[in-house]
């Protein structure tokens, strides 16, 4: 891997119908497109030269955004400068992130393994005992940080991922960007404004697996989690001059505010009904 190699992706277990809503809030040009059982996700910008934050910093701040809204993990894979790594957020459960360095030693806590193989639901034996191979000190390595991750990948579809040709770690941003566009079934996603967004939120909800009676206790606590997760990231975004972190605080405010409508609007009909 050429050490000027920066890229990414955003591996999301679901279906791209699933996926294309929370991450459409991200406000961001993606490629979105299926990748087996999971869906993946290419940045069609450069976002990362847009603030401080590095590529690892930039997508592991979107994942956070996108999987606090859902009911399944998001692994964002990197490389920069001959580093890799990888970021896994699931839920508001602190993320889980672990690298290498251009010469495959692992740089950060071994737990990150243990956290991918629990969240992903891989076999506790057989392959925790590959992730925590990948993840231990080697005196004599017989992979630099790229290999490392492409056996990341490699371990990954034991759970169903299939990437699309050239999407595999080590590739320019221009090269995932334009290997992304020849997938099978690929669409791109862009920003068409709140309104637009607010409608897709609201339907969301409606057509949801809990439908309706998203409300109550229930809807009041998604909203208030969701709001106290994304106005520091807000905050933070603007402070730092950051469009990934105010892209990801803005989606958690919307969806939170979104949770907290949602309830209020439903709540006057079911009271009525419970009177009748």
């Amino acid at each position: 891997m050429s050490p000027a190699a920066t890229g990414g992706v955003l591996l999301c277990r679901a279906e791209p119908s699933a996926v294309r809503r929370p991450a459409h809030l991200l406000r961001a040009r993606l490629l979105l497109a299926p990748a087996g059982e999971w869906s993946v996700l290419v940045p069609e910008d450069k976002p990362w030269r847009q603030g401080e934050e590095s590529v690892a910093e930039v997508l592991a701040g979107w994942g956070a955004a996108i999987a606090a809204g859902t009911d399944w993990p998001v692994l964002s894979l990197w490389w920069e400068a001959g580093r890799t790594g990888f970021a896994l957020s699931s839920g508001f459960q602190r993320t889980a992130d672990h690298a290498w360095d251009a010469a495959g030693l692992p740089v950060g806590s071994p737990d990150a393994m243990r956290s991918l193989a629990a969240r992903l639901a891989l076999d506790p034996v057989l392959d925790l005992e590959d992730l925590e191979r990948l993840g231990r000190p080697d005196p004599d390595p017989v992979m630099d940080g790229e290999g490392r991750l492409r056996a990341l990948v490699a371990l990954l579809t034991r759970t169903g991922l299939a990437l699309p040709p050239g999407l595999g770690p080590g590739e320019p941003a221009d090269r995932l960007r334009g290997a992304a566009r020849m997938a099978p079934g690929v669409e791109t996603l862009e920003w068409s404004g709140w309104r637009d967004a607010v409608r897709s939120e609201l339907d969301a909800v409606e057509e949801g697996p809990l439908g309706p009676w998203v409300r109550g206790p229930r809807a009041r606590a998604l909203g208030a989690a969701h709001l106290a997760a994304g106005a520091p990231l807000v905050l933070w975004g603007l402070r730092r001059g950051s469009p990934a972190r105010l892209a990801a605080g803005a989606l958690l405010t919307a969806q939170g505010a979104l949770f907290l409508a949602y309830d209020r609007a439903r709540s006057r009909p079911v009271r009525s009904l419970r009177r009748a």
